[in-house]
C-alpha cells in the first residue's frame, strides 16, 4: 500500500502555508502536486481517524491537506508552517497543546510525522469551530468559514462583520451561504483569503 510505504519512509492567525515552499529534502514524494482526489485517497486511514475522533468533516481535512501541501509531508514554509496540513508550532499547534492540557507545543519532528500532523490539524479545525465560530449555523457557510479562519485566523475574518463577536455571528446568520462566501471574496482584508478559500472549496467539491 503506498500510504504505508509513505509513512514509513518518512515515518487566530492560522495555519495557513506561504508561497515559495520548500522541501525539507531533496527526495519528492509521489503525491506532491497529485489531484485532491488522489492525495485523499494516500491519506484516508488517517484523515478518516481523526475526523471521527474529533467530529470534523472528512473531506473537509483532505481537502485543507491538498492545498497546502499537495500531500507531501515534507514541505516546510518560509513561515515555518510544517508538513501536510503546514501547522505552525507557535499558533496552532500551542492552542492545540492547550485545549488538550498539554504544555508548550509540538516540535518539528512531530509536525512531520504526518499522523500527528493530522491529528492536530483536524483538532484545530475543532477548535475553529467549537469555540471562534460557534453559532454559525448553517454547514455550508460554517465550512466555509472554518477555511478562512484556518488560513487567516477567525478574528480576521468576524472583524470583517462587527468588532463585537456576538453580533458578528448574528450577522453571518443572516446570510446564505453564497451571501457568505462572497462577503469573504470583497471584504475580507487578506489578499489570499478569498483564492484560499476558492482553492479548498473547490479541492473539497472534487474529492
Amino acid at each position: 500500500m503506498k500510504t504505508v510505504a509513505i509513512v514509513s519512509v518518512l515515518l487566530l492567525a492560522g495555519c495557513a502555508s506561504k508561497p515559495h515552499k520548500r522541501a525539507i529534502t531533496q527526495q519528492q514524494t509521489p503525491l506532491t502536486q497529485a489531484p485532491p482526489e488522489k492525495v485523499a485517497q494516500a491519506w484516508s486511514m488517517f484523515t478518516e481517524s481523526a475526523a471521527n475522533n474529533y467530529g470534523v468533516d472528512q473531506k473537509l481535512v483532505e481537502a485543507i491537506i491538498s492545498v497546502e501541501s499537495g500531500g507531501n509531508p515534507t514541505v516546510v514554509s518560509k513561515s515555518n508552517a510544517i508538513g501536510l496540513m503546514q501547522i505552525k508550532a507557535s499558533t496552532a499547534g500551542r492552542e492545540v497543546y492547550r485545549v488538550q492540557g498539554r504544555r508548550g507545543q509540538p516540535s518539528s519532528k512531530e509536525l512531520r510525522d504526518p499522523v500527528k500532523n493530522i491529528d492536530i490539524g483536524t483538532a484545530y479545525l475543532k477548535i475553529l469551530q467549537d469555540q471562534s465560530l460557534a453559532g454559525i449555523r448553517d454547514p455550508k457557510t460554517l465550512r466555509y468559514a472554518t477555511i478562512v479562519s484556518y488560513a487567516n485566523g477567525a478574528g480576521a475574518l468576524l472583524r470583517t462583520f462587527s468588532h463585537d463577536r456576538d453580533r458578528a455571528i448574528a450577522m453571518i446568520n443572516a446570510m446564505s451561504p453564497e451571501e457568505f462566501y462572497q462577503h469573504v471574496q470583497n471584504k475580507h482584508p487578506a489578499a489570499q483569503a478569498p483564492r484560499y478559500l476558492w482553492k479548498v472549496t473547490t479541492a473539497y467539491r472534487t474529492i
